[in-house]
Order: structure tokens, then C-alpha cells, then sequence
């Protein structure tokens, strides 16, 4: 059974009827996370700024259950337009160190606008894990 976590963020942070972060077992699990500011409720114009934005926002969800992005075991991406995978890529990987997180990226159609007239562009959801497994490289891992 799956639990909200006790110290989630306040709802102004959630975007509708949602937990931010659910935990089951060992593992938590992250709500997408948009480039939304939730200082000022305003979304960047850039794929690269909201892409920051979005991953502080993780960053920031993940504090409230006492863990950090070193933490995370899987994220899926989603984008509005693949020609921006690149720029979000390059953005993406000065948030975590060698070896990263297993990842999806999808193409969507569209992203709800929660940022005023700016089009939210990337959200990306998350898996983390409180067990300190080690970490494999694609070498480690027995041949399927």
C-alpha cells in the first residue's frame, strides 16, 4: 500500500488533487515536475530554463522525505517538441552524476498551462529508492 508522504509540500506546490510524492515500501514516487517557479507561479521561456526549474522543483520535493536527487533509481521525461531533447539533455545531466538514473523520454502532445501564457514544454517524474544499493554500470549487469 502506498502512503503520501507526512512532509509534503504544502498543496499550493501540487497542481491538482495529488501527492507530490507517495510512498511505497522503500521506494518514493515523485509527481512530474514542471518549470513552474512556485515562487511566482511563472514558467521560464526557454526548454533549458525550465528543464533547471523542474529539476530544482524534484530536488525540492525530495527534501521533504529526507532524500536527495543521489536518491533517484528511475525518471521518465516528457517533452511537448523531441527537437528539444538535445537542450534538455544537456540541462538534465548537470543534475546528476555518473552512473544516472534509468529514463524514459516521451513525446506528448502538450503539457498543462499552469505558468500563465508560457507553454510548459518538460515535466519529469522520478523514482527514488532510501536502500544505498550500489550502483551498476551497463557492464555489471549478467548478459540477458
Amino acid at each position: 500500500m502506498s502512503t503520501p508522504h507526512p512532509q509534503s509540500p504544502a498543496p499550493e506546490t501540487a497542481y491538482g488533487p495529488y501527492s507530490p510524492i507517495t510512498r511505497a515500501g522503500e521506494l518514493f514516487f515523485v509527481s512530474g515536475q514542471v518549470g513552474i517557479d512556485p515562487a511566482n507561479k511563472t514558467a521560464p521561456l526557454t526548454i533549458e530554463q525550465q528543464t533547471a526549474q523542474a529539476m530544482a522543483n524534484l530536488s525540492q520535493v525530495l527534501e521533504t522525505a529526507g532524500l536527495t536527487l543521489d536518491n533517484v533509481v528511475k525518471t521518465t521525461v516528457f517533452l511537448t517538441d523531441m527537437s528539444d531533447f538535445s537542450a534538455m539533455n544537456t540541462e538534465y545531466l548537470r543534475h546528476f552524476d555518473v552512473p544516472r538514473p534509468a529514463r524514459s523520454t516521451v513525446g506528448v502532445a502538450e503539457l498543462p498551462r499552469l505558468g500563465g501564457d508560457v507553454p510548459l514544454f518538460v515535466e519529469i517524474e522520478a523514482i527514488a529508492s532510501t536502500t544505498a544499493a550500489p550502483n551498476l554500470n551497463s557492464q555489471d549487469l549478467p548478459n540477458a
